[in-house]
């Protein structure tokens, strides 16, 4: 058996460890393959590499990629090709987010709530803003008591302030990835809402694009619900992934690393060995 980590995030979107202080608490976990997968960047995976191979964990280079849909589906890509055309589409999903980010400060103003997006990227520290850090600046503002109160209020979809994103497809997610040199997996599905028939047909549908797995161990499902996934990854012919999801102090009580076999995964399709 081994631990991994294959779903983490660092200061550069929603977390609050930076890449470097990741692959040390990986260390400490005993965490043997770890991905830095942030949201909608690939700016800290130069610095977590390079502290990971000083301390001899194995990483991946990854990303988290938040698609357009009625529903929640983001898609990580692993064992990623750093080049320009990654970075040009990066950089037009974070245009869109800034968009969104000002239109979220402009709502929440209208609502009474004196808010500037100087005071919400102070919050986020430089890097990618998102919601989270709408969250953690309503809390620290007195404004609401806690961060599920903010997004239940103003930030959750349908809530006061909530603006819908402007992102890539599902698919062009998946080829965005494979055009990178990466292998795409479907996140947590249980964020999905959708039953295991739906599931499995939006799976089908995002083979088409290549989707090469799908994230059946995660600290969003209970172990009922990972056997479950296990089966529809079976059944779809994708690879099973797992990871906790990590956030830091953005998501208390989970913490970093999940039990695996040696063999749960092709480790040399995604550019390590065990």
């Amino acid at each position: 058996m081994i631990r991994i980590d294959l779903h983490a995030h660092s200061s550069h979107s929603d977390g609050t460890s930076t890449p470097a202080e990741l692959a040390r608490l990986a260390k400490r976990c005993r965490v043997a393959v770890m991905a830095l997968t942030d949201h909608d960047t690939i700016d800290g995976l130069d610095e977590f590499v390079g502290e990971c191979h000083k301390l001899g964990v194995r990483p991946i280079k990854g990303v988290e990629l938040s698609a357009s849909a009625p529903i929640t589906i983001h898609i990580l890509g692993y064992r990623l090709s750093l080049d320009e055309p990654l970075r040009e589409a990066l950089s037009w999903v974070v245009e869109r987010r800034n968009a969104r980010n000002l239109e979220m400060c402009a709502k929440l103003r209208d609502l009474g709530i004196a808010v500037t997006q100087d005071d919400i990227n102070g919050e986020a520290g430089g890097q990618v803003v998102a919601r989270p850090h709408f969250a953690s600046w309503l809390v620290k503002k007195g404004i609401v008591r806690d961060r599920s109160e903010a997004f239940e209020k103003y930030l959750a979809r349908g809530a006061l302030a909530y603006v819908p994103r402007e992102a890539y497809s599902p698919g062009d997610c998946a080829r965005i990835i494979i055009e990178s040199g990466g292998l795409p997996v479907l996140a947590h599905p249980s964020l999905t809402g959708l039953d295991s028939n739906a599931l499995g047909d939006l799976l089908e549908d995002l083979k088409a694009y290549g989707l090469w797995g799908l994230e059946c161990v995660s600290s969003h499902c209970s172990a009922e619900e990972t056997y479950g996934y296990l089966g529809i990854a079976e059944r779809h012919s994708l690879f099973p992934t797992g990871g906790s999801d990590f956030h830091g102090n953005n998501r208390p009580g989970v913490t970093l690393g999940i039990q695996v076999s040696e063999d749960f995964l092709p480790w040399a399709r995604l550019g390590v060995t065990i």
